[in-house]
C-alpha cells in the first residue's frame, strides 16, 4: 500500500469515528434513550437500548459503505418499513419533548392554548408529505 491510501484510510476512519461520537453526544446530552425508556416504562432495558442504537449505527455505517442490496419481498418490507418510521418519530417526539419546542413555538404563534392543533398539523403535514414522496418520487 502506498502512502496516499494509508493517508485516505485515516482520514476516513477520523471521519466516522467524528459523525459516530457526534451522534452519540447528541443522544447522550439530550437523554433521549432514558427519556424514551421512562416514557416507556421499560427503565430495565435502557442497556439494551443503547446497545441497539450502537449496533444499528455500525451496521448502517457498514452496509452503507459496503452497497449491499437485500432482494426481500414487499410483505417483509412493510414492517421494517414501520419500524423504521417508528423510531424516527420516537427520535423526533422525544428531541421536541427534551427541548420543549412544542411550547416555545405555539407561544411564538399566539395558540397558546391549542398546542393540539400544532401538533396535529405537525403530524398531518409529515404524512401528507410522505405520502407525496411516496407516489410521485418512488418507483415500484
Amino acid at each position: 500500500m502506498t502512502i496516499e491510501i494509508l493517508f485516505i484510510m485515516f482520514i476516513g476512519l477520523a471521519g466516522g469515528l467524528a459523525v459516530g461520537s457526534g451522534f452519540v453526544a447528541f443522544l447522550a446530552v439530550l437523554g433521549i434513550i432514558p427519556r424514551l425508556t421512562q416514557l416507556t416504562k421499560t427503565m430495565k432495558f435502557i442497556r439494551a437500548y443503547e446497545w441497539s442504537v450502537v449496533a444499528g449505527a455500525c451496521a448502517g455505517g457498514w452496509f452503507g459503505l459496503r452497497g449491499m442490496n437485500f432482494h426481500l419481498s414487499s410483505l417483509l418490507l412493510i414492517p421494517i418499513g414501520l419500524g423504521c418510521g417508528v423510531f424516527i418519530g420516537m427520535l423526533a417526539a422525544a428531541l421536541t419533548e427534551v427541548l420543549n419546542v412544542l411550547p416555545i413555538l405555539a407561544k411564538r404563534i399566539g395558540i397558546d392554548g391549542q398546542i393540539v392543533i400544532l401538533l396535529m398539523a405537525i403530524v398531518f403535514g409529515k404524512i401528507f408529505g410522505s405520502l407525496f414522496q411516496w407516489i410521485y418520487f418512488v418507483d415500484l
